[in-house]
């Protein structure tokens, strides 16, 4: 039985997102020491393992809770888990246009100021307050 610290200590999570993954019931309830200390399983750890690197890979909650009930039914087929990551990753991909459109336009910002203005006569905060000078939506 592994005590909350160490299972922070093992997966990097804090003991305070431990505690709220179980409130939300990602992981199941701890049972109790005679100190009522939290005393969790080898297979609470491997839980808490599989949603900190599904929160590293940027899944959200109800994503995650949704790929935890799949993995209840190992004989079941993955397309619905298979579903959850190729609906993740538009997401992603959809982000990552968006941040290169965003990073275009905060060089072009950037590019026509050299820093030798006035702050009345800088470009980067006349573009900042006119939506009409970028090139395009970001």
């Amino acid at each position: 039985m592994l005590s909350i610290g160490e299972m922070a200590r093992r997966t990097g999570v804090k003991v305070p997102t431990i505690r709220y993954y179980e409130q939300m019931g990602l992981i199941e309830e701890a049972e109790r020491s005679e100190g009522n200390q939290r005393r969790y399983t080898r297979r609470d750890l491997e839980r808490l393992t599989f949603i900190r690197h599904a929160r590293d890979l940027g899944f959200e909650i109800d994503m995650i809770r949704e790929l935890i009930a799949l993995n209840q039914h190992p004989e079941a087929p993955c397309e619905n888990a298979d579903r959850i990551a190729a609906v993740h990753l538009s997401g992603v991909r959809e982000k990552i246009e968006k941040l290169k459109k965003l990073e275009h336009e905060l060089e072009r910002i950037v590019s026509h100021c050299d820093g030798g203005h006035r702050i009345e006569d800088c470009y980067v905060i006349r573009a900042l307050s006119d939506h009409g000078l970028c090139d395009h939506e970001h």
